[in-house]
């Protein structure tokens, strides 16, 4: 099955921190341009940070800015996210998909416009 599988959810104290992964499934990273995306209780989803699998340009939303870290590793076929700094606004499901260029930064409503759309990874900041 063509897919991201993300990992590495958890619940954390603010001001801490979490690496995400998103590993792709039945297909390679190649020139496609990735999005992580949170999703918090009863909000929209959100795009938080891009990169380009195939120039390594990164994007971040000013939310998450100076605070997560994009990265992809084409050996491990597996874009990361390193999240610094935590607090309860970063609380959601965090999911991945793919575009062959188009970034997402901010809501996104229609998900078909993105391939490869994981189950995501519950990611909960509480002290």
């Amino acid at each position: 099955q063509l897919q991201f599988v993300e990992s590495g959810g958890d619940l954390v104290q603010p001001g801490g921190s979490l690496r995400l992964s998103c590993a792709a499934s039945g297909f390679t990273l190649g020139y496609y341009t990735i999005t992580w995306f949170r999703q918090a209780p009863g909000k929209e989803r959100q795009g938080v940070s891009c990169i380009s699998a195939y120039t390594g340009d990164t994007y971040y939303a000013d939310s998450v800015k100076g605070r997560f870290t994009i990265s992809s590793d084409g050996a491990k076929n597996t874009v990361y996210l390193q999240m610094n700094n935590l607090d309860s606004e970063d609380t959601g499901v965090y999911s991945c998909a793919a575009d062959s260029s188009m970034c997402v930064l901010g809501p996104l409503t229609d998900t078909s416009l993105l391939s490869y759309w994981g189950k995501g990874t519950q990611v909960t900041v509480s002290s």
